[in-house]
């Protein structure tokens, strides 16, 4: 059986729209886009290199996919000689893994869990309509499944107990707008942590499994005082 892997880059206040660059994605009005280059460091890139270290396959939301799809593809020496994606960077090393990754991206199969009808134009793309179609895929053989981006992914998916593990990457900055890893409609889980670190810019990269539902208790002894009663009788009657 395959796995459903998350790799998330988030704000501290849990913002995953747009982290590569101001174009990506401004739907919302979202102003920050490209808000991740600035804290990018080597121990970030080893831990996105871990990602896609073995064969995968992409699990992708329909927008994100378009975001791949008008990107990776295009990406190769001759667009980087002109100046184009990495003229910022002026890194030799970072043209050729970029290069390298469209390479990969393309060659990978990508499946796009979408209602819709859209555009699937690039090489190994199919169509998912649902959690019925993406357990069936899961089930299946072949490399696991990837997920980058797709936020609306996450609620669908925990609810469903698909996914099997979770790193994510969140950074030092608020972004205090933005589409969120849980966003709405997410159900409540607890989550395992099974590794982390902290980078030199200050990313903290942590890696989940699914636990279970959430237990519910005191966290010190209950009270029953008089203002503990008059509290909980305007909560009742939703005058607190």
């Amino acid at each position: 059986m395959r796995k459903i892997i998350g790799g998330v880059f988030q704000s501290l206040d849990g913002v995953i729209q747009a982290p590569g660059g101001p174009t990506e994605d401004p739907t919302g009005g979202f102003r920050h886009g490209g808000w991740l280059p600035q804290f990018f460091d080597e121990q970030v890139g080893q831990a996105i290199d871990r990602l896609f270290d073995r064969p995968y396959a992409l699990l992708l939301g329909r927008r994100t996919y378009d975001i791949f799809a008008a990107y990776w593809p295009y990406i190769s020496r001759e667009t980087t000689d002109m100046g184009g994606t990495f003229e910022r960077a002026g890194s030799d090393a970072g043209e050729a893994d970029a290069i390298a990754m469209g390479e990969a991206f393309t060659r990978a199969d990508k499946y796009v869990l979408t209602r819709g009808s859209p555009d699937l134009g690039w090489a190994n793309s199919y169509r998912l309509e649902g959690m019925a179609a993406l357990r069936g895929v899961k089930e299946g053989d072949g490399p696991d499944l990837l997920i980058q981006g797709s936020s609306t992914l996450y609620p669908q998916l925990l609810a469903e107990g698909l996914i099997d593990r979770l790193t994510v990457m969140t950074f030092p900055v608020v972004l205090g707008q933005g589409k969120k890893l849980f966003g709405e409609g997410t159900p409540a889980r607890t989550l395992r942590m099974t590794e982390s670190k902290v980078t030199p810019s200050g990313a903290v990269i942590a890696t989940y499994e699914l636990a279970g539902e959430p237990e519910h208790g005191w966290a010190g002894p209950q009270t029953t005082s008089p203002r503990e009663t008059e509290r909980q009788r305007r909560i009742a009657e939703s005058s607190w």
